[in-house]
């Protein structure tokens, strides 16, 4: 039924509640359609569960509180109430999505040293998109405290900062010098604003119904297989687990940027064709970029990053990527993850011939794709035992590799057209989606393509967005 389907952008349930939202976000006055708009944000997060609305109401009120106090130049105790604000945002992370983790590491602990006292572990359900908006809060309360952006006296102004429903769940994470002057304002309609918006939505639900669906099986037949597979298969399987993570994410954030267009709200570029990078560095300047600006912003540059020092850089740059990881899964095959991107960027570091100018461009692009691909198979495996059995246990014999051989299809196909356009933007200098230079006949028989694949070869399945888990 309509009404038990979880609230996520390919359901039914989300076509009725936003076309509702946006026939009274269209006219409604300024000061009503902005009150709509947070109830509806609370609404939509209260789809999926409306016990964890909470969580959300407790981050703002703390972030709320905690930036009044820090906008205060007379009043002692700023640091406090920034410890305060920092702590109360990652205390509900650590509660509900890092306590069952250390709390079994220790327990494992003690039973190897002979110890019968455990630690209980918790039954709560991962809230969905809980680090995207306890981020969001922490950078609104440490830009008031560094004075990068006033306190917000109103309320209504904080809460539809944090909450409102288009990025809500999945970004990107917005700044709030950003996104809340474009909320307390009026909505800017004109400028190409529908059509842009237009295009995102479609090239969005293109990229995660007929794209990264579409590889979910073949994905699975291997991640979620018990064993080791064949060699050829596994490679196939995560390439393809590499496009399928990049065009559900991409795709989620497409939407969500084409419908906060159409509400006359521009959300940040969370993605520049990260498969074109041509460096490892290069590659998180394209990737989850709200993200990698967060962690720089709020974590490695206040660590040190490069300047106290090569090995204080080391360090700094070290634990930021491991911290990256762990905030994608309490699970140390992410951290893992994190590591070995952590390594690269030290790599690049201490060898300055490894740049595009001195390598060939060409060739960083297929290096570092290649590596990215490497360290997405930690990624998708369910935990470092899975890792070890996939690299240790992989074979290349004859009739399997021929068997595997015959999936191949099944990764091409998806992204032909994705890796053709993202080609052609790259190669023009035009990296947002569609090239705004071309012709319009072009342009239309596009986008009839697009819309076919969705409505014909898109999945039926209402897979979740696989950033929601996180």
């Amino acid at each position: 039924m309509l009404w038990f389907t979880p609230m996520i952008f390919n359901s039914l349930a989300f076509f009725v509640f936003f076309g509702v939202v946006y026939a009274l976000y269209r006219v409604l006055p300024h000061g009503w359609r902005r009150l709509m708009v947070l109830a509806a944000s609370y609404v939509f997060y209260g789809w999926f569960d409306w016990r964890y609305v909470s969580l959300l109401l407790l981050s703002t009120a703390g972030a709320y509180c905690c930036a009044l106090a820090l906008d205060r130049p007379s009043s002692g105790g700023r640091r406090a109430w920034l410890i305060a604000g920092v702590a109360l945002n990652l205390s509900i992370l650590g509660v509900f999505k890092y306590f069952n983790f250390f709390a079994g590491e220790v327990n494992q602990l003690l039973s190897t040293v002979g110890l019968a006292n455990r630690l209980p572990l918790t039954e709560l359900i991962l809230p969905v998109g809980l680090s995207f908006f306890t981020f969001q809060s922490i950078s609104y309360i440490v830009d008031v405290y560094r004075g990068r952006t006033p306190a917000c006296r109103n309320v209504l102004d904080v809460s539809l900062f944090i909450a409102f429903f288009p990025q809500l769940v999945a970004g990107p994470i917005e700044r709030s010098s950003h996104l809340m002057p474009q909320l307390q304002a009026e909505p800017k309609w004109g400028g190409g604003r529908m059509a842009e918006g237009t295009q995102l939505v479609i090239w969005g639900y293109y990229r995660k119904l007929f794209v990264a669906d579409n590889l979910a099986a073949l994905v699975a037949s291997v991640y979620d297989n018990p064993g080791a597979p064949n060699g050829l298969h596994l490679l196939i399987a995560t390439y393809a687990f590499s496009w399928q993570v990049y065009c559900d994410f991409a795709g989620y954030t497409d939407i969500a940027r084409g419908l906060a267009r159409w509400m006359g709200v521009d959300l940040v570029r969370n993605f520049r064709l990260p498969y074109f990078a041509s460096s490892p560095a290069d590659f998180w300047q394209r990737w989850h970029i709200s993200l990698s600006r967060w962690l720089r912003d709020y974590l490695y540059i206040p660590l040190g990053g490069s300047r106290r020092g090569r090995w204080r850089y080391h360090l700094s740059l070290m634990a930021t990527m491991l911290l990256g990881g762990l905030w994608h899964g309490a699970s140390w095959n992410f951290i893992l993850w994190g590591g070995m991107h952590g390594v690269l960027l030290m790599i690049q570091h201490q060898l300055p011939a490894f740049t595009p100018t001195r390598l060939g461009r060409a060739v960083g692009i297929i290096f570092t794709f290649h590596m990215v691909c490497l360290a997405n198979l930690c990624f998708r495996a369910h935990d470092l035992t899975q890792v070890w059995t996939l690299l240790s246990g992989m074979t290349f014999e004859p009739a399997a590799t021929a068997e595997a051989m015959r999936s191949l299809p099944s990764l091409l196909l998806p992204i032909h057209l994705v890796l053709l356009v993202e080609l052609a933007q790259y190669l023009h200098g035009r990296d947002e989606h569609l090239p705004a230079g071309a012709p319009v006949s072009l342009q239309l028989g596009l986008n009839a393509v697009l819309l076919a694949s969705i409505f014909l070869l898109g999945s039926t399945y209402g897979l979740r967005f696989i950033y929601f888990q996180f």
